[in-house]
């Protein structure tokens, strides 16, 4: 649980879906909390820090970029943290199953330090990619 976490008010909280898309989002918390919800076990790995083995919950990515309208020659996702932090995945590791968007941890709001109010999941990926305070989705 890295990084400092920023002050973010939840009633204007936005998580916009931008860049190679046919409709660009700006989904609030309980848009997202809305979406059909995954619960997936597994373990956030940041080699040579730790690993942590929890229980998380939220909204599928792929279901997020669905609705968005992902542009046929979009091949990857930066996501942007509230706190500047900003990495890529490719689509297709976005567009897996178990890639989701957390806003539980162990059945309870995601922890301030764990990224609230949403953070990126991807299982099997190392922890970097695993974007805390998440406030955009940009389409490449």
């Amino acid at each position: 649980m890295t990084g400092t976490a920023p002050q973010i008010d939840l009633e204007s909280y936005r998580l916009k879906v931008t860049g190679k898309v046919e409709n660009p989002l700006s989904l609030t918390y309980d848009d997202l909390r809305c979406m059909p919800k995954l619960e997936v076990r597994c373990t956030l790995v940041c080699p040579d820090f730790f690993a942590d083995t929890a229980t998380w919950a939220g909204a599928p990515l792929a279901l997020v970029l669905e609705l968005a309208g992902v542009q046929a020659e979009a091949s990857n996702v930066r996501l942007i943290s509230a706190d500047g932090y900003s990495t890529y995945v490719s689509l297709q590791v976005a567009r897996r199953e178990e890639s989701f968007l957390a806003y539980e941890w162990e059945g309870e709001p995601l922890p301030i330090l764990h990224g609230f109010p949403i953070r990126a999941v991807f299982p099997e990926v190392e922890g970097n990619t695993w974007v805390k305070w998440l406030v955009e989705i940009e389409v490449w």
